[in-house]
């Protein structure tokens, strides 16, 4: 235990585990700051900027409070994070020269955006024909559109992309390979990305001081899912693969940057246009709760990084990805 907490591994662990814990330490603190804001936004006058984040204050689920604060509490601890892996020694391994791609920044960002949205958008069209999803029946109002799928979009891939793939993935590859690297980091994103709360969950006091922790083991009871698990975190970890490969390749942020705003627009897109069919037999193996879980979705993501290679320029300096 002690040479496994020594290593890289171990220091993720250590950050998932400090992060987890501080996350649910802050939450309702930060619940109840966020709906005094949400309150005041409606009863005063404040700058543009104030009145709507208190309008998306008081909007937001309890969940979605827990999502934001354990963002906030990853990027609080990373600091410890980078200087430990920093700390730790790896004579084997060299630092990794920065590969380059010979296209423009955003015509790489484009290519990954139409590659990973498209074809994400073609798996919803067929699970559409073969009546796993319905279409909702009007059109959702622009402001919807606006935050439920334009907003994630920008934000989470802009956001996700530098901490995930720039911050965390470019500390890992000074100290291990490409290969272990992507693999590390795209275990922690699907980790991140899976903490989600299950449908349904009631939490009794939300303001309470254990509130937080009270929410976290209902979350992570979804680890004792065997089904859930398998489905939406094989899903997720093919996403970081992906997203990892393609940073290594191309050396900058923007391809996995196009791929992550392509598949956050079709994913968010989809769902706010559709409705799932629980009773289609393709459902839950097939297609699990969304589009981003269950077999379909897996091949989909495989065919993306496929259809990927013509566009990623291998580095002849980094011959180990």
């Amino acid at each position: 235990m002690k040479r496994f907490l020594q290593s890289e591994a171990g220091a993720v662990v250590v950050w998932i585990t400090g992060t987890l814990l501080l996350a649910a330490t802050l939450l309702p603190w930060v619940h109840i700051a966020g709906k005094d804001l949400a309150a005041r936004a409606a009863a005063e006058e404040l700058s543009a900027f104030m009145e709507w984040l208190g309008a998306a204050a008081g909007r937001g689920k309890y969940s979605r409070y827990f999502s934001r604060t354990l963002v906030f509490s990853g990027l609080l601890l990373m600091p410890p994070l980078i200087w430990r892996l920093r700390s730790i020694r790896c004579p084997a391994t060299a630092a990794l020269p920065a590969a380059r791609s010979g296209l423009h920044p955003a015509c790489q960002a484009m290519i990954g955006f139409v590659l990973a949205g498209g074809l994400l958008w073609a798996l919803g069209m067929a699970l559409v024909s073969a009546g796993a999803y319905t279409v909702n029946a009007g059109p959702p109002p622009a402001g919807k559109f606006l935050s439920k799928v334009l907003v994630p979009t920008v934000a989470a891939s802009l956001i996700e992309e530098w901490l995930f793939r720039g911050l965390l993935l470019g500390t890992w590859l000074r100290i291990a390979k490409p290969a272990a690297a992507c693999i590390g980091t795209s275990l922690v994103f699907a980790f991140v990305h899976f903490l989600e709360p299950p449908k349904g969950v009631a939490i009794h006091d939300p303001n309470a001081p254990l509130a937080g922790f009270e929410l976290l083991g209902a979350i992570l009871r979804n680890f004792t899912d065997p089904r859930f698990f398998a489905a939406e975190f094989a899903s997720l970890f093919a996403v970081g693969m992906i997203l990892a490969w393609a940073r290594v390749r191309t050396g900058r942020l923007w391809f996995s940057i196009g791929l992550h705003a392509g598949w956050i627009a079709a994913f968010k897109g989809f769902n706010l246009l559709h409705n799932l069919n629980v009773e289609n037999p393709l459902h839950p193996w097939g297609i699990g709760e969304s589009l981003r879980s269950g077999l379909l979705p897996l091949v989909t993501l495989a065919i993306t990084a496929a259809a990927c290679r013509p566009f990623i320029v291998k580095s002849a300096r980094n011959p180990g990805v």
